[in-house]
């Protein structure tokens, strides 16, 4: 299947975001406050879980049309062990560099709690995903919505899609009442009273799955043709671009209000209960929707608006995400994900045996941080990408 050039641009820009926030100094840093989560309650995370499960209902949906749902289920769950692999061999990296490094045990024992080798409970909670130190917890997720994926994806083969959303809706609701306490309170009392240290996880995977399965459905609506987004999204109508400019702004002056604790009390008591981002609170979700729906408008009837401004700002749109170094990046998502966090782990070392750096000095390692974010991508198109510059340079020979 032909890969989708601007979805890989859109997963290369929210994991230079991604880098970009999670970077972490003493006293801070300016680039962190320069970003779209100022404006809004969407982040790169939601955008990323969301185009997983786009990718993943585009691409096994077509696979279980032509080869049958156990060959696309085998598929799909081979690929969440692939995800497993990949998180458990990132745990053991930082675990082996805590190590070697001088002082890695105190730096960051914020983030591992003093996790290693010769604690096998430990270990079992991480493995088992209980326990998931910081910046490794967007794969345990993937791989707990892909368990249920097959059984989505092929509802929605069935022409039953709707009822996969509702599900997932209810499912969303229950994780906004706190109904998964039923199971975790349990085993978290367990936890502190065994191994000291409570469930740590920073998504509730019931509020956060109906991004994923959002995602889902629309991706197989969209690789079996039962949904032409042309006819939902056309230049002539408009309701849907203003309807979500609106929910936009009205909700933009309530997130600078949060995000630079402008908002008063009495106010932020009741807000806050609605704006849980480890829940993917009503906040979250509305203003996730708001700005899905107002992109995808954007990018498909944008440039043939007739408006000059509106067809403008849909091609810087189209540009942004069409920005090769991007491209390259969602590509090879999953492996720009887990190095993304071994850089994170090395600059909060590194940061922790020195003394506070400057805006400047923090800058610099942020835009070198940046460069390097590349590397895995490069070296598994290495063939591509060199093979295509002798080719070029023999042509300017000839």
């Amino acid at each position: 299947m032909k890969r989708f050039d601007v979805i890989d641009g859109m997963r290369g820009y929210f994991l230079v975001f991604m880098l970009i926030n999670h970077l972490i100094f003493v006293g801070g840093y300016w680039l962190v406050e320069v970003n779209h989560r100022q404006f809004a309650f969407v982040e790169d995370a939601q955008g990323f879980v969301f185009l997983s499960g786009l990718l993943i209902g585009m691409v096994y949906a077509r696979k279980m049309v032509k080869q049958g749902y156990a060959a696309g289920r085998d598929l799909i769950w081979a690929r969440a062990f692939e995800l497993y692999r990949y998180a458990m061999g990132t745990v053991i990296v930082i675990l082996a560099a805590q190590m070697i490094l001088p002082n890695a045990y105190r730096i960051w024992n914020n983030w591992l709690a003093y996790s290693h080798f010769d604690d096998p409970l430990r270990l079992s909670l991480i493995a088992s995903f209980f326990f998931q130190p910081t910046f490794m917890d967007i794969l345990p997720q993937y791989i707990v919505y892909m368990i249920f994926a097959p059984a989505a994806v092929w509802f929605c083969l069935k022409g039953r899609w709707g009822s996969v959303a509702v599900v997932s809706l209810i499912v969303w609701i229950a994780g906004q009442l706190g109904l998964q306490r039923l199971v975790t309170e349990p085993i978290n009392a367990w936890m502190l009273k065994t191994d000291g240290e409570a469930i740590r996880s920073s998504f509730n995977l019931l509020g956060w799955q109906i991004v994923f399965f959002a995602g889902l459905i629309i991706g197989v609506l969209t690789s079996t043709g039962k949904v032409d987004w042309t006819k939902i999204f056309r230049p002539e109508d408009s309701f849907i671009p203003r309807m979500a400019l609106a929910l936009c702004l009205f909700f933009l002056p309530l997130r600078i209000m949060t995000a630079h604790d402008m908002m008063p009390q009495y106010m932020l008591d009741k807000f806050a209960t609605m704006e849980i981002r480890a829940d993917f609170g009503p906040v979250y979700l509305l203003n996730f929707a708001a700005v899905a729906l107002g992109l995808a408008w954007l990018l498909i009837a944008g440039p043939k608006h007739s408006s000059a401004v509106i067809r403008g700002i849909a091609n810087l749109v189209t540009r942004l995400f069409s920005i090769r170094y991007l491209q390259l990046l969602g590509r090879h998502s999953l492996h720009i994900y887990v190095w993304h966090v071994l850089i994170v782990y090395m600059v909060y070392y590194v940061d922790g045996r020195t003394t506070e750096l400057s805006q400047l000095t923090k800058t610099i390692i942020a835009f070198a941080c940046l460069g390097l974010l590349c590397l895995p991508a490069v070296w598994r198109e290495r063939d591509r990408i060199f093979n295509r510059d002798v080719l070029a340079a023999e042509k300017l020979k000839s």
